[in-house]
């Protein structure tokens, strides 16, 4: 790895990961992880328990929950509907047996396809706050019926206010019981990309997966539990060169025949290399982030697949 240099990323995995590359021991954070061969989703599960442990991860005490599934960026909808049962069973472990009111909260701009998944998640999720307003709850026919609103506060480009601003205000006229934010992230791996979704109880930072972080929807901030459902959508693209730019370095370190065709390079050590690189990286690249080609396409794809694993851990048949 390249020392210090800092590749940014949303989930608690990849930071994870990070300290097992360096054979480093995180106190107060445990981790399990699960493989469902039969789903191919792969799950790991990392509670932060301390505030070392929250230190030393870059990330708030809590519960993050990731689901690794390959084949989501694909076009099968017999998959996309075990991914989406498998987040619902994880969102009910953290919601609770109880019925209570979620409000879903759809992070992102509309307009930008990357950060465009959480106002589709919203507008995907089954609304029944008025209905049952209106007319009580028999009348949905359900064993168990949440009442569920939804609300896509935009980014402040388009309202000129904070998201925490408008969340917070919905939040003290409606009065739910829990909060459901959706929002695109950034990954450390290209191959997590749309294929990745991250459940958390420590709540969000909107505009995560454009790298522009603003005011926390969080407990702390609005009052009610904060459930924050994330998957990544684009990659820093200095990860890319990084990445790219170190396996050039290992593989000069220990090729003498490319060694010697690397001229001047060739003569660096690898210190001196990596601290090069990251001379050529920092001015460069540390506001750019890449996104698949097909990224229009698996947008409006995934936003069915987790608002239905909403749908289905908020009611049930």
């Amino acid at each position: 790895m390249l020392g210090k240099f800092n590749i940014r990323t949303d989930l608690a995995l990849e930071a994870k990961e990070s300290f097992e590359e360096d054979h480093v021991e995180i106190r107060g954070v445990k981790i399990t992880e699960t493989e469902d061969e039969e789903r191919e989703i792969r799950t790991t599960r990392v509670v932060i328990e301390t505030e070392n442990g929250a230190k030393a991860m870059g990330k708030p005490v809590g519960t993050y929950v990731t689901m690794e599934a390959p084949h989501m960026s694909v076009s099968d909808e017999g998959y996309h509907r075990e991914v989406s049962e498998a987040l619902a069973g994880h969102l009910r472990e953290l919601l609770g047996d109880r019925e209570q009111s979620v409000l879903v909260v759809g992070l992102g701009n509309r307009e930008v396809t990357p950060d465009a998944l959480g106002p589709y998640v919203a507008g995907h999720v089954d609304i029944t706050r008025h209905m049952i307003r209106e007319y009580g709850k028999a009348f949905l026919d359900r064993e168990r019926t949440c009442p569920v609103s939804a609300l896509i506060p935009g980014v402040m480009a388009q309202t000129g206010m904070e998201t925490l601003e408008i969340i917070r205000g919905v939040v003290e006229e409606t009065k739910p019981d829990v909060v459901i934010a959706v929002d695109a992230l950034a990954a450390r791996s290209t191959r997590r990309l749309n294929r990745t979704i991250q459940i958390t109880d420590t709540g969000i930072n909107p505009g995560s997966g454009v790298g522009n972080h603003r005011d926390g929807i969080t407990k702390e901030t609005l009052g009610v539990p904060v459930i924050a459902i994330g998957v990544p959508t684009v990659v820093d693209a200095a990860t890319i060169v990084n990445d790219t730019m170190e396996s050039l370095v290992d593989t000069m370190d220990r090729d003498a025949h490319i060694k010697n065709l690397g001229g001047a390079l060739g003569t660096l050590s690898k210190s001196e290399k990596q601290q090069m690189i990251r001379e050529l990286i920092s001015p460069h690249l540390n506001t750019m982030f890449v996104t698949p080609k097909d990224i229009d396409e698996t947008i409006h794809r995934i936003s069915y697949t987790v608002s239905e694993g909403i749908n289905l851990a908020l009611s049930l048949s």
